[in-house]
């Protein structure tokens, strides 16, 4: 049995586009995807803060440094320019494995600039 796991999270990324036409996907700045460790056309979950609105599909890199953050296809009807999202990758795992788990959690200003970088079982709410 495998169970699903969250590695990485970049959160409250600002949507800089929505691009109705193309095939799909989102498009994520190349800096943020690397540090984050999410991979080419792995698998992201995003939550829309604005409406709540929760989606899944692949990640593709943009332009290293340019803070893009692009819905594209299906999704460009629910994320707009504007909203705050955070975005979770994810990965199936044994659950002999979860112990080793600290998902990186990459923090950004509202021009998707990074401010920082945490390992999750460093974060906490106090």
């Amino acid at each position: 049995m495998l169970i699903r796991v969250c590695t990485a999270k970049i959160h409250r990324a600002t949507v800089t586009e929505a691009d109705l036409n193309y095939v799909g996907s989102i498009t994520i700045d190349a800096e943020l995807m690397a540090q984050s460790g999410i991979k080419h056309f792995q698998y992201v979950n995003i939550t829309n803060t604005a409406n709540g609105i929760f989606w899944q599909t692949y990640a593709v890199p943009g332009k290293s440094g340019s803070g893009q953050i692009c819905l594209n296809g299906p999704p460009a009807r629910h994320f707009q320019p504007g909203d705050k999202i955070i975005i979770l990758a994810e990965a199936l795992i044994d659950p002999k494995e979860l112990d080793q788990i600290d998902p990186i959690i990459v923090f950004v200003d509202d021009k998707n600039k990074i401010t920082e970088v945490k390992h999750h079982k460093a974060v906490t709410n106090g």
